[in-house]
């Protein structure tokens, strides 16, 4: 699939502009930034590891292996990098929280147009869904895993 980098940025726009008010009140009160990325860098060293098994949901890098959607248990789609909401403990952190989300892998693992659109949002979802404190499971029930 290919989607040029602008358009995809407007997708990852266009899916947060459509959360619900509570969802994108937690995140600009969270200070956290979206960022998208080509592919997976140094954010993402530790974020999963595919032989450790489920990774620890209120880590500092929690990670969306899809082994249930896409068949490939390495494939990173989007990162959540920071200290969830639960685990705050008064003031906000120094330094920004992050959400990546990485396009070529989204672009890979997506058929159609509609696929792409469709992945972005449910990756920022499930990475936000990590910011709140929510781990695999929760997301896998909500439907965002």
């Amino acid at each position: 699939m290919r989607m040029s980098r602008e358009e995809f940025e407007q997708h990852v726009l266009s899916a947060y502009e459509q959360l619900p008010q509570s969802a994108r009140a937690a995140v600009d009160e969270g200070n956290i930034d979206i960022v998208v990325e080509d592919w997976p860098g140094p954010e993402s060293e530790g974020a999963f590891d595919p032989d450790a098994g489920d990774s620890n949901p209120h880590s500092l890098f929690v990670g969306t292996p899809l082994t249930d959607r896409h068949g490939s248990q390495s494939t990173l789609l989007g990162l959540y990098v920071g200290i969830p909401l639960i685990d705050r403990y008064g003031g906000e952190p120094a330094l920004p929280d992050c959400i990546y989300i990485y396009r070529r892998p989204i672009l890979e693992v997506c058929d159609s147009y509609d696929a792409v659109v469709e992945e972005i949002r449910v990756t920022l979802l499930h990475e936000i869904g990590h910011y709140l404190g929510l781990g695999e499971q929760d997301l896998e029930r909500l439907g965002y895993g």
